[in-house]
């Protein structure tokens, strides 16, 4: 699938929820379910600074794509990043670079979040262009 259908996917989800606790609810659901980074990759190098608690991202290339997986302490963080997995995981460098995260806005994640962990979706968003960035260049 593409970054935007998997998006489109999300933000039809997101619109069967009548209200922002069952859509807590879901996200808490979604960081349960995340497969967890192996031990090896939850090393400093692979946490995301600016988040409120600690999340691991790992990143590695299997021929064209980018595969995406990530661990947190806290189990929204995890839903959040499980969210993000599942729209930039499995995608090209190039079109990770070039799609924006619009799906965020749409849903309203962004604006019912709190002031700390909206900073770290931000810093989330950043260290998985930041992986992308660095695999398309390394293809240079």
């Amino acid at each position: 699938m593409t970054i935007k259908d998997l998006q489109e996917e999300i933000i039809d989800e997101f619109d069967f929820f009548d209200d922002w606790m069952e859509r807590y609810e879901y996200l808490i659901e979604l960081g349960k379910s995340l497969p967890l980074i192996s031990a090896e990759n939850k090393i400093s190098e692979n946490l995301i600074f600016g988040c409120q608690s600690n999340v691991w991202l790992h990143a590695r290339k299997k021929e064209t794509k980018i595969i995406f997986t990530a661990d947190g302490d806290a189990i929204l963080t995890k839903g959040i990043i499980s969210l993000l997995i599942r729209v930039y995981s499995n995608q090209t460098p190039r079109t990770i670079i070039e799609t924006n995260a619009n799906f965020i806005d749409k849903i309203g994640l962004k604006e019912h979040l709190s002031p700390t962990r909206a900073n770290g979706l931000v810093a989330m968003i950043k260290r998985i262009k930041y992986f992308a960035l660095k695999f398309e260049l390394e293809n240079s």
